[in-house]
């Protein structure tokens, strides 16, 4: 038998370490390459899936778009609608105001004046005062003068 030298058993811890740390090294790159199969399995579901999901979107922008321009013509003619109708009420009060004024005004005139020339009696009091939100009868009101 043979004598083993230092240098012969440092080359074999050295050959025993180098090849565990290429199993480990090997063990590492299969799990990575596992994990990069699941990642590319699971962006390829999700453009999948993705992809119909923005068609059903941008229709339905499109579809949105669509009833917004209806409602800004429907709005634009309200707006019309609305500055006819403005129009259209302040010729009315132009024309008609005016001289309605004047004859519910002449109208009151003759009524007070008629009433006036009727009876030379004077007005009546009115039965009930109302204080503070109340209505007080005439007996009482007479006595909480005195």
């Amino acid at each position: 038998m043979r004598a083993v030298s230092g240098g012969e058993v440092a080359g074999i811890l050295v050959a025993v370490f180098w090849a565990i740390l290429v199993s480990f090294l090997a063990v590492a790159l299969v799990r990575l390459a596992q994990t990069l199969k699941a990642t590319t399995k699971l962006v390829a579901d999700v453009t999948d899936q993705a992809v119909p999901l923005l068609a059903d979107a941008s229709a339905a922008v499109r579809s949105a778009q669509t009833q917004i321009d209806r409602v800004d013509s429907i709005a634009s003619d309200v707006q019309e609608v609305t500055s006819n109708a403005s129009a259209l009420s302040s010729t009315v009060a132009s024309t008609f105001g005016g001289p309605l004024v004047k004859v519910a005004a002449f109208g009151y005139g003759v009524r007070r004046a008629l009433a006036g020339r009727k009876a030379d009696v004077p007005v009546k009091e009115p039965r009930r005062t109302v204080i503070v939100g109340r209505t007080v009868p005439a007996a009482r009101r007479k006595n909480r003068g005195k």
